[in-house]
C-alpha cells in the first residue's frame, strides 16, 4: 500500500511516443492579411525568376565586369567577416556576461546600423574616417591610411553594416548558455581566456556559425554605405551590388541575372541556417548516441578497499601533495566564520534562500553578494581570482562540458594547470577507474546516465587537485538506487581527501551519512554547527527538524509548559526559565492517533482532521491539521490506519505524552 489516496498516472487517449497537433482553422480576418503579406514578399522574387533570360545567364555572369566585381565582393565580404569576428565576438561576450554602466547604450549602438539608412551610415563613416573627418586626418598623417574611395573603405563600410548580425546572434547564444559551465571551468583552474576558447566558444558554435553566415551574406550584399563612403570605382570599390546598379542603366537583362546570383547566395545561406545550426552540441549528440546504462555495483573499475587504486596499466594514483585546513570569514549576505581540519566534510543545510549556494560562490569568489576572507593551509587566497584558488566546484547538474569526452572532461583541470596532455589523460583515466566509470572514458556526457555523469563530474573535480571541494546538491537529480550507489562512492573517496569538503544538501540521509559536521544556515547566518548526531537529537531550526522527519514547534517557555508561536499550549516534562525561547521536537512515532478523545495519561490532546496520508517505507505518515495546535505528523502502521479507517478529511484526535517532547533552547 503506497498511498491511501490514489491518483491516476495516465490519461485515456494519450499515445506515448507520438506528438499530435490539432489542426486549427485560422479566422479569415487573420488569414487574409497573412496571405497578402506572403504574396507581397514573394512577388518581387518571382519577378526576378520570370524576367531572367536563362539562355543568356552564363554569358551575363561570366562577363569581365561581373567576374571582377564578384571577386572584389568576395574579398570585401571575407575581410568584413574577419573584422566582425575579431571585434564582434568580444563585444557579444561583454554584452552577455558583464554588467556595466552604459550597457543599454552600447547595445543600442550595436543595433543602430541595422535601422540606419545605409546612405546615412556612409555619410557618418565619411565624417568619422574621411580625410576631413574626426579620425581620418590622423590615420592619413600617422599611418598613411586613406579609407574613402579605397578597397579598405569598402571593407569598413561592409563591416559597419554587417557586424551587428554577428553580435546579436552570438549574444543570444551566450545568453542561453548556463554560466555554470564557465564557472566550473574557472574553478578547475582555467583562466578567463582559456575558459572562453575551450568552453564558451565550442558550446556557442551554432550561434557563432549562424551569425558569421548572416554577417558574410549581409556584407556581400552591402550597397548604400559602400557607394557613399568608398565610391564606385571599377576594380577598387565596385562590388557586385554596385555592378547591378550600373547594369540597370545600360543592360537591365544582365542586371537581372546578377541579381539572381545574389538572390541565390542569400537563399542558400538562409536554407543552410535553417535546422542545421539550431541545436546545441548536446542535442545533436543525444539524438545520435544511446545513453549508457548505469554500471552495476560490482563494476570492475570500482575502488578496491585496502589498497591504492590503479588503472589498467598498473599506474597508482599520485599521492596527496598536502593537507589543507580551512579558515574562512564570510561577510555580506552571509555572516559566519568557518574553521575545519583537513579531511572534514561539512553538510550545509537550510531553507531555500538561506544562503547555501551564496556561501559556496563566495568561497569561489564568484558573487558580489558575499565576500570570503579565505585561507587554505598556509596560503591566503582571498585576493586570488577563482581559477587560482584551487577550489573545485561541482554544481547540481554536474556541468560536464558536452563537447568533450568523459576523459577530456576529467583531464580538463589538469591541463588548465599546465600538466602535459599525456600525463593529464593518464591521471584522468586513473580517477575515472577509481570511481567506476573508466570504461566510459570515450563517451560524451549525453551518452551517460545520471549516476555515471555525476561520477565523472566528481572525478573531474578531484583530479584537478583542489584544496577545497564544494558540492552543490550533487545527488539531487539521481534516483534512489543510483543515489545510494554514488553516495557510497563519494563517502569512500572523501575519506582520503586532503582538504575540506562542503556539501549543500536537502537530504537528511546525505547530511548524516556523508558529513562530519552539519552547518545549518538561516538568513545567511550559522544557526547551528555540530556533528550530525547532535543536530539529529537537538535541531535548532524548525526546517531542519522537519527535514529530519520530526515535528518542530517554536514557542516561549511558561510556568506550565510552552506557549506555541502558532497558538496553543504544549505541556512538557522539562522546565526552562520563563520567557526563554525554545523549539519543541516531537517524533512522528510519538504521536498517537485516535478516532475518539483518548483518556488516560496523555496531557497533550487535540482534535484534528486528516489532510494527507503518504507511505514511508513500511509505515504511513499522516498529516493532521488542527485549530488548537500546529499541523502535526504522525507515523503509524498500515494495519493501524485500516483499523482506524483513516481517509482524507476524517476527524481524529491526537495525543502526545509530555515525556515524549524534547525542548531545544534557542
Amino acid at each position: 500500500m503506497s498511498r491511501l489516496r490514489t491518483r491516476t498516472g495516465t490519461r485515456t487517449g494519450i499515445r506515448i511516443g507520438t506528438r499530435t497537433r490539432a489542426r486549427t482553422r485560422p479566422p479569415l480576418a487573420l488569414a487574409l492579411p497573412a496571405l497578402l503579406a506572403v504574396a507581397f514578399l514573394l512577388l518581387p522574387l518571382i519577378g526576378i525568376l520570370v524576367r531572367t533570360q536563362w539562355g543568356e545567364l552564363g554569358a551575363h555572369l561570366t562577363s569581365p565586369g561581373v567576374v571582377e566585381a564578384l571577386k572584389l565582393s568576395l574579398l570585401v565580404s571575407l575581410w568584413a567577416l574577419a573584422l566582425s569576428l575579431l571585434l564582434g565576438v568580444p563585444l557579444a561576450w561583454l554584452l552577455a556576461r558583464v554588467e556595466f554602466k552604459g550597457k543599454a547604450l552600447v547595445r543600442s549602438l550595436v543595433l543602430l546600423p541595422m535601422v540606419l539608412p545605409p546612405t546615412v551610415g556612409g555619410v557618418a563613416l565619411l565624417l568619422g574616417f574621411g580625410r576631413r573627418g574626426l579620425l581620418g586626418p590622423w590615420l592619413e598623417g600617422t599611418f598613411g591610411i586613406t579609407l574613402p574611395f579605397h578597397t579598405s573603405g569598402a571593407v569598413v563600410a561592409a563591416t559597419f553594416v554587417a557586424m551587428p548580425f554577428l553580435v546579436i546572434s552570438l549574444e543570444g547564444a551566450l545568453g542561453g548558455l548556463r554560466q555554470s559551465y564557465e564557472e566550473t571551468a574557472a574553478s578547475l583552474g582555467a583562466s578567463p581566456v582559456r575558459v572562453f576558447l575551450t568552453v564558451t566558444l565550442p558550446m556557442v558554435a551554432p550561434g557563432l556559425i549562424a551569425g558569421a553566415a548572416l554577417t558574410w551574406a549581409r556584407a556581400l550584399g552591402e550597397f548604400g554605405a559602400t557607394i557613399t563612403f568608398a565610391g564606385n570605382l571599377p576594380g577598387t570599390t565596385q562590388t557586385l551590388p554596385l555592378q547591378v546598379y550600373l547594369l540597370l542603366q545600360d543592360k537591365p537583362e544582365a542586371a537581372t541575372s546578377v541579381s539572381l546570383l545574389l538572390l541565390a547566395i542569400a537563399m542558400g545561406v538562409l536554407i543552410a541556417l535553417r535546422g542545421r545550426w539550431t541545436g546545441t552540441p548536446v542535442a545533436r549528440e543525444a539524438a545520435s548516441a544511446p545513453v549508457a546504462e548505469e554500471a552495476p555495483a560490482s563494476d570492475p573499475g570500482a575502488t578496491i578497499e585496502g589498497g591504492p587504486a590503479t588503472e589498467a596499466g598498473g599506474t597508482a594514483l599520485p599521492p596527496d601533495s598536502g593537507r589543507w585546513p580551512l579558515h574562512a570569514t564570510v561577510t555580506g549576505f552571509n555572516e559566519l566564520t568557518l574553521d575545519a581540519e583537513p579531511g572534514t566534510t561539512i553538510a550545509v543545510v537550510g531553507e531555500n534562500g538561506a544562503g547555501k549556494t551564496t556561501l559556496l560562490r563566495a568561497l569561489l569568489g564568484l558573487t558580489p553578494r558575499a565576500h570570503a576572507a579565505l585561507r587554505l593551509g598556509d596560503t591566503d587566497v582571498t585576493a586570488l581570482p577563482p581559477h587560482k584558488r584551487q577550489v573545485a566546484w561541482v554544481p547540481q547538474d554536474g556541468a560536464l562540458f558536452p563537447h568533450l569526452t568523459a576523459l577530456a572532461n576529467t583531464a580538463y583541470g589538469l591541463r588548465a594547470r599546465g600538466v602535459p596532455r599525456a600525463e593529464a589523460r593518464r591521471e584522468a583515466q586513473v580517477w575515472l577507474d577509481r570511481l567506476g566509470v573508466g570504461h566510459l572514458a570515450g563517451r560524451r556526457p549525453a551518452q551517460l546516465s545520471g549516476g555515471q555523469a555525476q561520477r565523472v563530474a566528481l572525478a573531474r573535480a578531484l583530479a584537478a587537485r583542489p584544496r577545497l571541494l564544494l558540492l552543490d546538491e550533487p545527488l539531487a537529480a539521481l534516483d534512489q538506487t543510483t543515489r545510494a550507489r554514488v553516495r557510497h562512492t563519494l563517502r569512500t573517496h572523501l575519506a582520503g581527501f586532503g582538504g575540506v569538503c562542503l556539501i549543500v544538501t536537502h537530504d537528511p540521509v546525505e547530511a548524516v551519512s556523508l558529513a562530519d559536521r552539519v552547518l545549518v544556515l538561516a538568513d545567511g547566518r550559522a544557526l547551528q554547527d555540530a556533528p550530525p548526531a547532535e543536530v539529529t537529537r537537538h535541531p535548532r531550526s524548525p526546517w531542519v527538524a522537519r527535514m529530519l522527519g520530526r515535528n518542530a514547534w517554536p514557542g516561549t517557555a511558561s510556568a506550565d509548559g510552552l506557549a506555541l508561536a502558532a497558538g496553543g499550549r504544549l505541556v512538557v516534562a522539562e522546565t526552562l526559565p520563563e520567557g526563554a525561547r525554545a523549539l519543541a521536537i516531537i517524533a512522528p512515532e510519538a504521536v498517537s492517533v485516535h478516532r475518539d478523545r483518548p483518556g488516560g495519561s496523555p496531557r497533550n490532546v487535540w482534535p484534528g482532521t486528516v489532510r494527507e496520508i503518504t507511505a514511508v517505507g513500511s509505515r504511513l505518515r499522516v498529516l493532521i491539521a488542527s485549530a488548537a495546535a500546529p499541523d502535526l505528523v504522525a507515523e503509524i502502521t498500515p494495519d493501524a490506519a485500516a483499523e482506524l479507517g483513516l481517509v482524507d478529511g476524517a476527524a481524529v484526535w491526537t495525543s502526545v505524552k509530555a515525556t515524549e517532547v524534547t525542548l531545544v533552547r534557542l
